[in-house]
């Protein structure tokens, strides 16, 4: 009987830790479509 009670204390804890464990997050990246324009340089008044 000693046997069984360890067993079912030893499923317990196993269960216990698979309940209380965080799920993993999920990363996401955005794609953004339009693509990034430079700014104008500034080359002077009449350039």
């Amino acid at each position: 009987m000693s046997k069984n009670i360890t067993s079912m204390l030893a499923l317990c804890m196993v269960a216990l830790v698979a309940a209380c464990s965080q799920p993993k997050e999920e990363e996401f990246v955005v794609v953004d479509p339009e693509p990034i324009s430079m700014e104008p340089a500034y080359t002077g008044k009449y350039k």
